[in-house]
């Protein structure tokens, strides 16, 4: 027996009626409304990472882009620090009226959040996915001198140490820290991880040795792998790298089963109208469709995807939860940078 629906003011059994019909015409009037009308001022895309990180170097092209399909600025803005939560406030804060949206890599929507003792919004309630822009894996690199030159010599070396080798990482619960400690799980090697305040300073140390290697984005690092300054042992997506077609993959090269990629998405506040965010991916998923776009990808070492708002929701859910896990096995605490 189905009970009657309650009305959460009166709390009595609440029927449908003209009343209610009406309401309901006019909410979906005024999501299409919305979008007939969107956008008729300029849109600012935040995102929590500086000029010239990997989230930066691919929202710019497609900000530009969207600027032109609508005839209205849309204006990058760069709100660096707490690895991403301070401009996820401010986008999750805002209206959600689609002129306010979040550029962000993965790791700050789907692992920061675990390590934040106060986060002040909830990563899966307070934003709507509206479009995935990139999927990436990691290269796992290490400095030149190490003895190493495959996945399983850098194991046994690893293991042949009394305190192990030590990888850098972006920051503390960041997805270089997080594959690194993939690694030592299921590889079972001893590994000490070392994190700093962003990849550029951990890159530095290790291209002069003072660390033993690294897990970065190969859109990053690609230069000093070309210099010769850094030597790509494996890569860590499932299959190997168009741009590094001789390395192998971290399940090849000798821990099965392992796997870590990461990805890129556009964001808005929770709330947004769906026929405002469907306008939006629907422009995004051209975009990266345009062949000087996917050249722009592809130089950066970065796969295109065209995913559904609905699909890079139930990724962004899924990660969420296996690095919440990963996180909560390991016992990593945040480090307060």
């Amino acid at each position: 027996m189905r009970l009657p629906r309650l009305n959460a003011w009166s709390r009595q059994p609440c029927r449908p009626g003209r009343q209610w019909l009406a309401a309901t015409m006019l909410l979906l009037a005024t999501g299409t409304g919305a979008a007939a009308g969107y956008p008729d001022r300029p849109i600012r895309l935040i995102m929590g990472f500086p000029p010239g990180s990997t989230v930066d170097i691919l929202a710019r092209p497609v900000a530009q882009r969207l600027s032109e399909a609508f005839g209205q600025p849309v204006i990058v803005d760069n709100r660096s620090g707490a690895t991403g939560i301070i401009a996820n406030e401010l986008v999750a804060r805002a209206q959600p009226d689609g002129y306010t949206l979040l550029a962000a890599p993965s790791s700050s929507l789907t692992s920061t959040p675990h390590l934040a003792a106060r986060l002040p919004y909830d990563a899966l309630r307070d934003f709507v996915a509206v479009a995935q822009l990139s999927a990436f894996g990691y290269v796992l690199v290490v400095n030149p001198a190490l003895p190493a030159k495959s996945l399983r010599e850098l194991m046994a070396l690893a293991n042949s140490r009394p305190d192990g080798l030590t990888y850098g990482s972006s920051g503390t619960g960041s997805g270089f820290h997080l594959a690194g400690e993939l690694f030592q799980r299921l590889g079972k090697v001893k590994l000490l991880h070392v994190p700093y305040k962003g990849g550029p300073p951990g890159v530095t140390d290790l291209m002069a040795g003072r660390i033993d290697f690294m897990f970065y984005s190969l859109a990053v690092i690609h230069p000093q792998i070309r210099a010769g300054k850094l030597r790509v042992v494996a890569v860590t997506a499932a299959q190997r790298d168009a741009l590094l077609p001789d390395v192998p993959t971290m399940a090849e090269g000798g821990v099965p089963g392992y796997e870590a990629s990461g990805w890129h998405g556009i964001f808005a506040p929770g709330g947004t109208p769906r026929a405002v965010v469907g306008r939006l991916n629907t422009e995004v998923v051209r975009i990266l469709g345009l062949p000087e776009v996917r050249d722009i990808w592809a130089q950066q070492g970065m796969g295109i995807t065209s995913a559904d708002p609905a699909r890079l929701a139930r990724r962004m859910r899924e990660d969420y939860d296996f690095y919440g896990k990963l996180i909560r096995d390991a016992g990593i605490k945040s480090d307060g940078s």
